[in-house]
């Protein structure tokens, strides 16, 4: 019985070894952006918020060290817009985010992670409208990023992935020249996915 354990146990050693300095981790999640939205002027008193959106997620992490990673998130949502008036259409948002990691317990069968960065937001496909009005938005966005997660090793090379990721996004809106307010979108990300390393 108690080789039985042992061998177990070393089994599971193996099985949860990590990525070394200079591997990639490549993660595939599927994700829900559910923005955390706050406005001020007119766009305040038309209570205009964005509603959720899920879809798939790529992300690259390149160890620097066994605890420190460097991770690059991309992926694309789209999101319809809503005020007391009804829907005002949908935009797409596009926001690459570079986060800092720190891996802890890098050697054992659940490697959680905290980290922090930045992300670039790109709006696209820009449908917003009020009646037949089109609504004008501001396209790039710069904001911070705060992420926690953890991989869980089914073998040496292939994990199970949990990440909540909290983006700071906004963007000015205006009609016909005239200022509406600013729609924060500030969305937490919850992601679930595999991923495996090179």
């Amino acid at each position: 019985m108690k080789k039985t354990l042992i061998a177990a146990m070393l089994s599971l050693v193996s099985v949860a070894s990590f990525a070394a300095p200079g591997d990639i981790l490549a993660r595939l999640r599927v994700i829900n952006v559910a923005p955390a939205d706050s406005t001020d002027g007119a766009l305040s008193t038309l209570s205009v918020g964005a509603d959720s959106d899920t879809t798939a997620e790529l992300d690259f992490t390149y160890m620097i060290t066994n605890n420190i990673g460097a991770e690059l998130i991309l992926g694309t949502t789209r999101h319809e817009v809503t005020s007391s008036l009804g829907s005002l259409g949908k935009v797409s948002v596009l926001p690459p985010t570079v986060t800092l990691q720190y891996h802890f317990s890098p050697e054992s069968f659940f490697r959680p992670y905290v980290g922090a960065g930045l992300n670039y937001t790109r709006f696209y496909k820009n449908d917003l409208k009020v009646g037949n009005q089109a609504l004008t938005i501001d396209n790039n966005s710069f904001g911070g990023a705060l992420q926690i997660g953890a991989d869980f090793a089914v073998s040496k090379n292939i994990f199970i992935n949990v990440d909540v990721k909290k983006l700071w996004i906004k963007t000015d809106v205006s009609l016909n020249g005239a200022d509406l307010g600013t729609l924060k979108i500030n969305p937490w990300v919850i992601g679930f996915g595999l991923g495996t390393k090179f």
